[in-house]
């Protein structure tokens, strides 16, 4: 039996869930998300906690059982709490701004490269070298971080790019001069 589908979700004081088949849509202070999961594993509210079980132990049923459970988990820490990622820019010159909901990248290129949220989620850049990205859908959140740090990723002779904050850039070490 799987480990993780075995555990309950606890729901959080002010998030609802609606089954309806294999569609779940939950409720939170931070918003609303809405999923169809797969039809071999059943999902069911009792009291304040979901529970996730299978019928048989397939090798299908046996993956979608861990993996269902944490989708579902991911979906209500999403509308009660929310999602963060931080990024950081390194380099000289290179900076972010806002405009609009749109951010705009100034990362040595001869123009301005402008990337668009996701639905749902919300850029800020509080200082020009940092940028955070929140909502309540997880993988909109880290799409949306993937597709900032895919403009310049960090690079490995300077660690000069956009970067998640705590990432550790391995560094080279570049040609030596009067090698012999």
């Amino acid at each position: 039996m799987s480990r993780i589908g075995k555990k309950p979700i606890v729901l959080p004081a002010g998030v609802t869930v609606t089954i309806n088949g294999s569609n779940v849509e939950v409720k939170g202070p931070k918003g609303t998300l809405n999923r169809t999961f797969d039809s071999l594993v059943t999902i069911k509210q009792e009291g304040n906690e979901l529970i996730v079980t299978r019928p048989n132990d397939e090798i299908r049923s046996r993956a979608m059982h861990g993996t269902t459970r944490a989708l579902l988990n991911d979906m209500v820490i999403g509308v009660s709490e929310g999602f963060k990622k931080e990024l950081e820019i390194v380099g000289i010159g290179y900076r972010a701004a806002m405009r609009g909901q749109n951010i705009v990248l100034n990362m040595g290129y001869s123009h301005e490269v402008v990337k668009e949220p996701l639905p749902g989620v919300k850029i800020e850049t509080p200082e020009p070298t940092k940028i955070i990205v929140t909502g309540c859908d997880k993988q909109a959140v880290g799409q949306t971080a993937a597709v900032i740090r895919e403009v310049r990723k960090p690079e490995p002779y300077q660690g000069k790019g956009i970067k998640y904050k705590g990432e550790f850039i391995l560094r080279r070490e570049g040609k030596r001069a009067g090698k012999k």
